[in-house]
């Protein structure tokens, strides 16, 4: 059997994808990280551990697998909400776009 000249075996094509997959990811990263920064997210939580509020990772955890939980934290987020993590509310954060709230609840779920 020949093999086809100018094309890359599949798998080399499938791990190159995937390359450039993680490599887009990471590089977001720090501009959420910035916008949450920014939005003051860090004055009450981490990445890991509980602050006032729950850890980032720790909300990533909790929604797992929630197709819906991107749009209502992205709520949460603009509105502010009290009860899911105790008796601290968390305070509106309403000069944030609902774009930037959305990619903020997506970044979110993304740590893990």
């Amino acid at each position: 059997m020949q093999k086809a000249k100018g094309f890359l075996p599949l798998t080399a094509t499938v791990a190159m994808v995937v390359v450039m997959l993680c490599a887009a990811r990471v590089e977001a990263a720090p501009d959420m990280q910035a916008l949450a920064d920014k939005s003051g997210c860090f004055s009450c939580h981490s990445m890991k551990a509980k602050v006032v509020g729950p850890g980032f990772a720790e909300v990533a955890g909790k929604y797992k697998g929630d197709g819906e939980a991107p749009e209502r934290l992205a709520k949460k987020i603009r509105e502010g909400g009290k009860g899911a993590w105790g008796r601290i509310p968390m305070p509106p954060h309403e000069n944030l776009s609902e774009t930037d709230a959305r990619k903020l609840a997506e970044w979110v779920l993304s740590i893990g």
